[in-house]
């Protein structure tokens, strides 16, 4: 019986995917990668590497989670959630070894460090390290908050414990990728915020993940648009130091802190104009009626 089983999602990672399976070499561990339909050597890397791969349509990265525990076998006492970019770190291996099998039954999951690198710089400031994750929880004991976007491991009846070491993620896809990929992010960013929805339990999220999430819907998300974006960006790069990260960080904290949120604030903007001229449409033709 392994130790851990680590569900990997997928969709064209074949530049990613190497690096990820590679850094389970030497755990104790049954690697599933769940494929959403790749056209590139996804699945054929995946099986080299000896992990079991099953296809599944790709709605959200909650539900394909979600339809995993559900129609899977798992035949280990610990579940983990690891994206294709990300790899654990040679400490993070070795804690796992060490600290899980010997976990008393009270613990049901445990948090992890992430450590973002781009363009091969480990992004270390603007409040981005550490940012502390719920990826390993007992089996039968955890289940993904159904949400479209910054969806969190929720686990029940039991205590949360963390890991000292990281889990590393840096993709290998570059920029344009990147850009593509967040521009994507966009629309379910858009979805969740108008949806709602998500626990802020502590409890279940981490005492982090909840307070960022109270502090998003209560204060950025009431604030002006636009205005709030650069004010974000503003709080990231310059209080919380992210301009130590250097011409890397600049970008990143530039991309992902100011130009994501913009974005996101302009499809907001311009999906209410449609509603307004579609309302202002309906009530020209009632009037036309009458």
């Amino acid at each position: 019986m392994p130790l851990v089983s680590v569900i990997v999602l997928t969709f064209n990672e074949e530049l990613n995917l190497p690096h990820c399976l590679e850094s389970l070499r030497g755990l104790d561990a049954q690697a599933i990668v769940v494929d959403s339909g790749s056209s590139d050597r996804t699945q054929e890397i995946a099986r080299r590497f000896g992990a079991e791969v099953v296809e599944h349509s790709f709605e959200t990265q909650a539900k394909q989670i979600n339809w995993a525990l559900d129609s899977l076998s798992f035949s280990s006492p610990w579940i983990m959630r690891l994206d294709a970019d990300e790899r654990l770190s040679d400490e993070l291996r070795a804690e796992m070894m060490t600290v899980l099998p010997t976990a008393p039954d009270s613990v049901v999951g445990f948090l992890v460090k992430r450590r973002v690198y781009f363009w091969g710089h480990w992004i270390r400031h603007g409040g981005y390290y550490p940012t502390w994750l719920l990826r390993i929880w007992r089996a039968g004991n955890g289940r993904v908050e159904d949400v479209w976007m910054d969806e969190h491991v929720e686990v029940f009846g039991g205590e949360v414990r963390r890991l000292r070491s990281d889990i590393i993620d840096e993709n290998r896809k570059g920029l344009a990728f990147w850009i593509e990929k967040h521009n994507g992010f966009s629309d379910r960013e858009v979805k969740a915020m108008l949806a709602g929805g998500g626990t802020t339990t502590a409890r279940l999220t981490g005492a982090q993940a909840a307070r960022r999430r109270f502090l998003k819907r209560s204060l950025y998300d009431r604030s002006p648009r636009i205005l709030r974006a650069f004010l974000y960006w503003a709080l990231r790069y310059f209080l919380l130091l992210g301009f130590l990260d250097g011409k890397a960080g600049f970008v990143f904290h530039f991309l992902q802190g100011l130009w994501y949120r913009v974005v996101v604030d302009a499809k907001l903007c311009e999906l209410e104009r449609v509603e307004k001229g579609v309302r202002a449409d309906a009530e020209d033709k009632v009037q036309a009626q009458l």
